[in-house]
């Protein structure tokens, strides 16, 4: 997700153009090279245990990416909820996470982060499933993604999960897949890839995959994957970064797909 192969070129480097320069390309906004600080890296080996089964070039990217999102995306802070360097370090390590291996700047759409203390509540109809259901009763969220806006995280949610990937669900992937998934303009469960076979591949595994869920069948993948197409990926990400060994060995078809679009094979990080 020695952890990788020498690199060799694949889906993640034939991605859509408009990805354009990654961050090790571009200087720090005062025009000199930015530093990671030394504190970041004990907070993150402290309250994130995915951090230490990165090697160090892993980590060294990693660093990159966590600083041009920081100096890149806006945090904010819900109903006088005070948002810390902390806060700011842990989603922009997970979401860095994401596009580890991915060229350029993918989340340059994202105009902010809003940060929650808890769960929040929300009021409105809202479309349920593929079927065009609607319902408007209250509902609970940790995190939500707008397309070309905010990504709305509960930090408790957030901190909770990033400290336990055991559990194989985690809000920051969740919501940070959704934002790839809608760089094409629709939220559909297939990220921008550009390579015609290797979308089409992705598109009939994925597909099967879905339908195995929607037909109720035992699967490795929690039952809110089979809500619809974007639902499915953005929990299929939680689960190949969280617990890539039951996903490899439960669906490895669909994980062969993700290690093929991310970059990265997160199984081969897993002590042993």
């Amino acid at each position: 997700r020695a952890h990788r192969r020498a690199p060799q070129p694949g889906p993640a480097a034939r991605l859509m153009s408009f990805w354009r320069r990654g961050p090790r390309d571009e200087p720090g906004r005062d025009g000199q090279e930015q530093s990671f600080p030394e504190a970041w890296r004990t907070r993150l080996a402290d309250r994130w245990p995915t951090w230490r089964t990165l090697t160090p070039a892993e980590r060294t990217r990693l660093e990159d990416r966590i600083l041009a999102f920081v100096a890149d995306v806006r945090f904010e802070a819900a109903r006088g909820f005070e948002v810390t360097d902390e806060m700011r370090l842990l989603v922009a390590a997970q979401a860095g996470l994401l596009v580890l291996e991915l060229p350029g700047r993918p989340y340059r759409k994202v105009s902010s982060v809003i940060l929650h203390p808890r769960t929040v509540v929300l009021q409105g109809a809202r479309r349920v499933g593929d079927g065009g259901l609607v319902a408007d009763d209250p509902y609970a969220i940790s995190g939500q993604a707008h397309p070309g806006g905010p990504v709305i995280l509960a930090w408790s949610t957030l901190a909770f999960e990033a400290r336990h990937p055991e559990r194989g669900q985690n809000v920051v992937y969740h919501e940070f897949a959704h934002q790839l998934d809608m760089i094409d303009g629709t939220t559909d469960g297939t990220p921008p890839i550009a390579d015609a076979a290797l979308r089409a591949r992705w598109v009939e595994v994925c597909t099967a995959e879905f339908r195995r869920l929607r037909r109720g069948a035992d699967h490795v993948l929690r039952p809110y994957a089979a809500t619809d197409a974007g639902e499915f990926f953005a929990v299929a990400t939680e689960q190949f970064f969280t617990q890539p060994g039951p996903l490899r060995d439960g669906a490895p078809e669909l994980y062969d797909v993700l290690r093929g679009f991310y970059g990265q094979d997160p199984a081969s990080r897993l002590p042993g």
